[in-house]
């Protein structure tokens, strides 16, 4: 491929958006600080914008899936929301505004690269102190990249990755240099493993005071993801058992004592974390395909038809108005995200006996003591349990979009519908759509003419 260079107008239009792509000088500017030395650094990893999920504040990227309704849609979606809703080629053509998701991701980039770039030589600080925030900065990218490769390439494919086209890997922080043009997918997800990889013997054992920041746990637990969206499923059960083994962090206990506030950053369950605002309509066909018993119904979900699944826009997922320490979703990895990830790979590989206690670890939690664990002797039974739990447990954050593109390339996504205010389809997504892979935005192609798009 011809290696072209693009400029990174976009990304600047990012940084505008979020205030966080700050010019160093040689003269710190009035209200700034230089980062000069590694608590500078340790400081910058805390910025919000770093702490903010996939899609924030409220999950937009939810939208995307299978089991959002927009009750009050258009006829003619026109708004970005309601053109993500319905898989639209351009979420916005307004060349004045920042592209969604891919600006969101190359913001945080930056700042990663900010801390990439410049820790070596950060003052006041050991050698340790230093390796440890450089690993963390590795990781961050690292979870930055996975939504984007996961978001502008086709979903993985080990017989084609090394051709299909991803999106530029960028480790500058100076907005206003060129970049490269886009890598391939399985260069992409190298430079992922790779970088996570090196990172790990520095990064900190524990990250219970603060789960917004890399730990050892942290670092599998996201390699864990990593190899399950490329289908790999034994390196992603081994990695995510890593994560089990390295991590303090426990399930929560619908059936006990809830946590006393809404800090994503301390939540027993979190193993990295990265919060949104939990707020999302469920489609009526989700809410049904939960069992009655589900304790997660009525700790999670908002009803004003009693429950009963009878109205479109009636429930929500909406946890601040039922359980408000459950406020803000963790769209990155948890305890549960882990032990599902196992299920999965068990259950493919006809490991019941695994798949089938990983799966009740989550239940008997989920469900009111004294419930019925699930049991079979079919392989192919226990996969789609799990994935059914999978949808029910990790519905609102942030990846079912993603596990659709997955379940896509094995045949097991059927043609989901779209409809209007009055109940009349507006969009249909069938198999093998390629509305399963995003468009790169006008905004970047406006300024870099010479980047391939995608179909």
């Amino acid at each position: 491929m011809k290696n072209l260079q693009y400029k990174l107008f976009p990304l600047v239009l990012s940084c505008l958006v979020l205030a966080s792509c700050d010019k160093y000088l040689d003269i710190t500017p009035r209200g700034k600080t230089l980062l000069t030395t590694v608590s500078h650094y340790d400081q910058w990893l805390n910025d919000e914008t770093l702490l903010l999920g996939f899609s924030s504040p409220q999950g937009t990227a939810n939208f995307f899936a299978d089991n959002v309704d927009f009750v009050n849609l258009p006829a003619v979606p026109s708004a970005p929301a309601e053109m993500i809703y319905t898989w639209g080629e351009q979420f916005s053509l307004d060349l004045n505004t920042a592209p969604l998701f891919w600006s969101e991701h190359y913001s945080k980039i930056n700042r990663f690269n900010t801390v990439l770039l410049g820790i070596n030589d950060a003052t006041a600080g050991t050698n340790s102190q230093r390796r440890s925030l450089r690993a963390e900065a590795l990781l961050g990218r690292a979870l930055e990249y996975f939504y984007l490769v996961n978001e502008y390439a086709i979903p993985y494919d080990s017989a084609t990755a090394n051709t299909d086209l991803a999106v530029p890997f960028v480790i500058s922080n100076d907005v206003s240099q060129v970049v490269p043009g886009r890598s391939t997918v399985a260069e992409i997800y190298n430079h992922i493993i790779t970088d996570i990889t090196s990172a790990i013997d520095d990064l900190p054992i524990d990250n219970s005071a603060n789960r917004f920041r890399g730990s050892i746990a942290a670092a599998y637990s996201v390699l864990a993801r990593i190899y399950f969206y490329a289908r790999n499923y034994t390196e992603a059960q081994k990695n995510a058992e890593l994560a089990l083994q390295h991590t303090k962090a426990v399930m929560i206990d619908y059936n006990g004592a809830l946590p006393i506030n809404d800090l994503v950053s301390i939540r027993p369950d979190v193993i990295y974390g990265r919060m949104v605002i939990g707020n999302a309509v469920p489609t009526l066909d989700y809410m049904r395909s939960f069992n009655s018993t589900d304790l997660r119904i009525r700790k999670l979900y908002y009803s004003t038809d009693g429950y009963r699944f009878t109205t479109r826009g009636a429930t929500l997922f909406f946890p601040y108005q039922i359980t408000s320490v459950f406020t803000y979703v963790n769209t990155g990895t948890s305890i549960q995200e882990m032990k599902l990830i196992i299920a999965e790979a068990a259950a493919r590989k006809n490991q019941l006996f695994v798949a089938l206690q990983q799966l009740d670890d989550v239940r008997k939690n989920r469900f009111p003591a004294g419930y019925t664990r699930y049991e079979t002797t079919n392989a192919e039974d226990a996969v789609k349990e799990v994935l059914k739990e999978r949808n029910h447990e990790l519905g609102f954050m942030g990846l079912r979009w993603f596990d659709m593109r997955r379940l896509d390339k094995e045949n097991r996504m059927d043609t989901v519908r779209r409809y209007n205010a009055q109940g009349a389809v507006v969009a249909t997504l069938p198999p093998h759509s390629k509305r399963y892979t995003f468009q790169i935005p006008v905004q970047v192609l406006s300024f870099n003419p010479g980047m391939q798009q995608n179909p």
